[in-house]
């Protein structure tokens, strides 16, 4: 059987055609979302129904009993795509309206992926107290919020805040969302690998948000602390580094993590290291093909920069890497967030979950890895489900709903197969909506 090798330049242009695409379908759409009425409408006089006068009787029943707001409402499938824009995937502090077509597209995978209704919400402003001020002023109309692109530290302060202020849903994608997904691919990678995860050793490179919400879920499920290294711009974390004492999260793993107080640059870090994780600045070429050779044999590495990973795939293959993923859909194994919040949502609100733990998390990317093992089909170059297969979302949603409902912490209690059923008729009702639009040129191909 022949394989057919393709050229580093035919790679390199398939890696950029994303971009030159977007640049042209932007402006033919004039953006990716919109609302449509999910009520029949049999002539005008529907409307009486569905707003004055009929509707008073209903505002009526929620004032007097405000939880059947779930049931008169979209509420209940409503999800807040929250950002300030001030990290906006590798771009950095590039506003709130330039964060607007990331946000529009995160609305655009909730529906598709998880039938959810995710509306964007760009702030104008920087102040986390604002932010969240705004926010628990919005929850009436929403039942879940993910927040998107802010900018580290405040983003934890934010998170920390909402939840523990909130009682519906508050998540922040680049943290919880990216974790969720790596921890799944590592499940697989270490599969394949034959490796425990007591025993790698896992070099994270970066300490922003995403690293360490990536180390914490690693950690708690079963990594030791001091097998994890961080490395920052500055280097490694270690109890040296006191120009961290007023960075909170990043302090905290100076003092639980790198129990060999490794003292030195990425390149240093690498040496012996099972697994690298990166979730640090776009490439390619930050990280060097020379340093990935330092790693034990069969190493794994999450390549997860967006727009361009750290390092092209192909170089880490050749620099001695088993098992390689990155952020994006055009290359193997994509360990992306885009696997995980469409289907973490839609278990969340089905049974009206008050918030997202870690254990809910776990159950995510438990069942995410567990559907590649069940297909059997499972290899270096398939670690995690495609966003092509529906059923891993409704995988993930009837998992997550369990442990809500396990947790005490949903004020729905749905059986498995009513988790199961609901999940797939929201998801299949999406995808259905979209192909039927096309068909009949409600929305018009390129």
């Amino acid at each position: 059987m022949s394989t057919v090798k393709v050229s580093k330049e035919e790679l390199l242009k398939k890696a950029n055609k994303p971009a030159q695409d977007a640049m042209q379908l932007h402006p033919f759409y004039k953006g990716k979302v919109e609302i449509s009425p999910k009520c029949c409408i049999r002539n005008i006089d529907d409307f009486a129904i569905w707003y004055t006068p009929g509707v008073a009787a209903v505002c009526k029943d929620i004032q007097a009993h405000p939880e059947k707001v779930y049931e008169h409402t979209n509420k209940g499938n409503m999800v807040a795509v929250v950002s300030d824009g001030t990290r906006v995937l590798g771009l950095g502090d590039i506003g709130p309206e330039a964060g607007l077509p990331v946000m529009e597209g995160k609305g655009l995978i909730f529906k598709y992926l998880g039938g959810v209704d995710a509306f964007p919400i760009c702030l104008n402003t920087k102040d986390p107290k604002e932010i969240i001020r705004t926010v628990q002023l919005l929850a009436p109309s929403f039942g879940g919020v993910n927040l998107e692109d802010i900018a580290q530290p405040k983003c934890f302060d934010i998170l920390d805040e909402l939840r523990a202020t909130m009682t519906i849903p508050v998540w922040h994608d680049d943290q919880q969302g990216t974790a969720t997904v790596c921890l799944a691919g590592l499940i697989n990678a270490l599969k394949i690998v034959k490796k425990n995860i007591k025993d790698v050793k896992i070099v994270l490179f970066g300490a922003g948000a995403a690293n360490i919400r990536i180390g914490t879920l690693y950690m708690h499920y079963g990594a030791k602390p001091e097998n994890l290294i961080y490395v920052d711009s500055k280097g490694t974390l270690h109890k040296g580094r006191t120009d961290l004492q007023n960075h909170r999260e990043k302090w905290h793993m100076c003092q639980i993590t790198n129990g060999k107080q490794i003292n030195g640059k990425l390149e240093d870090a690498l040496v012996g290291a099972d697994v690298l994780s990166a979730a640090s600045t776009p490439g390619p070429d930050i990280i060097k093909k020379e340093w990935v050779a330092k790693m034990n044999k069969d190493a794994v590495c999450f390549l997860t920069a967006n727009p361009i990973p750290e390092m092209w795939p192909w170089d880490a293959k050749e620099a001695g890497a088993k098992v390689v993923g990155t952020g994006r859909s055009d290359f193997p194994n994509q360990v992306n967030n885009s696997l995980g919040f469409p289907g973490i949502f839609r278990g969340a609100l089905d049974v009206q979950a008050k918030t997202i733990t870690d254990e809910m998390c776990v159950a995510a990317a438990e069942a995410l890895a567990g559907y590649v093992v069940k297909k059997g089909k499972m290899s270096e170059d398939y670690l995690l489900p495609h966003m092509d297969e529906p059923q891993v979302f409704v995988d993930e949603a009837v998992a997550v709903g369990q442990k809500a409902i396990e947790q005490g912490i949903a004020r729905k209690k749905l059986t498995e197969a009513e988790l199961r059923r609901s999940a797939e008729t929201m998801i299949m009702r999406a995808q259905k909506d979209v192909e039927l639009r096309q068909k009949h040129g409600i929305v018009k191909l390129p």
